[in-house]
């Protein structure tokens, strides 16, 4: 069993691999680096932090772009 502790680095250092992740998305737009960061599994407050917006505009972005790729299926 993983003591706590250790736990949460292990969770620390995956949010670092995943935030490092935008570097390979230069030029990307908002909306494209938000749906990135939300596909590896960060959660919209870690996700507006990183972009330096809020929550709310992560949540919009990212269900208006799963609204729109519903109608392209």
């Amino acid at each position: 069993m993983i003591p706590e502790s250790e736990k949460k680095i292990l969770d620390a250092l995956e949010k670092i691999l995943k935030v490092l992740s935008l570097q390979i998305a230069p030029g990307k737009g908002l909306t494209e680096k938000a749906v990135l960061l939300k596909t590896v599994g960060l959660d919209n407050k870690t996700i507006a932090e990183v972009l330096n917006t809020s929550p709310a505009t992560i949540r919009t972005l990212t269900t208006n772009f799963r609204e729109k790729a519903k109608k392209l299926i």
